[in-house]
């Protein structure tokens, strides 16, 4: 079973790729700039602005499945267009679908979310991210949808290493005391992502930790575990900020988590 993971190079993708690896699992990754690894598995130049390079990444590989991490960030051509494109492609070969999505599709109005809810995006970011969701679940019966959240690991993630920053005066920024979200370990995500690629299941799936923290929590959690003074870190509210997105977006995972072997650590047990 070759697995084909979109997006190799980033920071879920690159743990994707260095799983697939330890486990002898059969895998190739694509890129857009430069792969993560020089190595294993086999790296493919891949811009899913390309229809014409997304069709031949998918002939040349063969994948039997293909796990689309990449972000795209607020880029519609690339977040919902490309992913649409990639799903397209992929149903037309009878190639299994697992397309990771974000608690970003929800607009925090009802702050607890479970599979079963429809997304309600208030940015640019979501609105691609639930644009790409809907048509792989309307176009794809037997893929799999996998919302997530923000994404931490070891020191690696852009928010570790903006903790790092703020508390050493080298960025300027606040972290907020009311943008609760559900991070999860990259490692714990990506296990859960290859057990679910790996199998026939279908459907929505919602791959965050069980533990509801604020940016500015997380940040302590962070500084704590590093040795770093934590009352250095400048705290805000995104309230009052003006800024748009969900304040209270919290996934429930726990219909997800029965369904797994991979157990999705809360913030508060991977940071401690």
């Amino acid at each position: 079973m070759t697995v084909l993971i979109v997006g190799g190079s980033g920071f879920l993708g690159a743990e994707l790729v260095r799983q697939a690896r330890y486990s002898g699992w059969d895998a190739a990754a694509t890129y857009n700039s430069h792969p993560s690894t020089p190595a294993d598995p086999a790296w493919h130049h891949l811009d899913l602005r390309d229809p014409v390079r997304v069709e031949e990444v998918l002939d040349v590989v063969t994948p039997s499945a293909v796990i689309n991490a990449t972000s795209g960030n607020a880029d519609w051509a690339v977040t919902a267009e490309g992913s649409i494109r990639l799903a397209l492609a992929a149903t037309r070969r009878g190639i299994r679908l697992v397309h990771v999505s974000s608690d970003a599709v929800f607009s925090g109005s009802r702050h607890h979310y479970d599979e079963t809810c429809l997304p309600d995006p208030v940015t640019p970011y979501g609105a691609a991210k639930a644009a790409a969701e809907t048509t792989v679940r309307l176009l794809c019966a037997d893929a799999a949808v996998a919302r997530t959240s923000l994404i931490l690991g070891d020191g690696r993630s852009s928010h570790e290493r903006m903790v790092h920053e703020l508390a050493s005066g080298e960025r300027e920024g606040v972290l907020f005391t009311d943008d609760i979200r559900c991070p999860v370990h990259v490692e714990d995500l990506a296990a859960a992502l290859w057990e679910v690629a790996r199998s026939d299941m279908a459907g929505t799936f919602h791959l965050a930790g069980s533990d509801a923290v604020s940016r500015h929590d997380i940040g302590v959690l962070i500084a704590r575990r590093d040795g770093i003074d934590a009352t250095r870190l400048p705290t805000g509210r995104r309230s009052a900020a003006g800024l748009i997105g969900g304040l209270d977006v919290r996934l429930d995972s726990r219909v997800t988590q029965l369904k797994l072997a991979t157990r999705l650590r809360g913030a508060r047990e991977f940071l401690d």
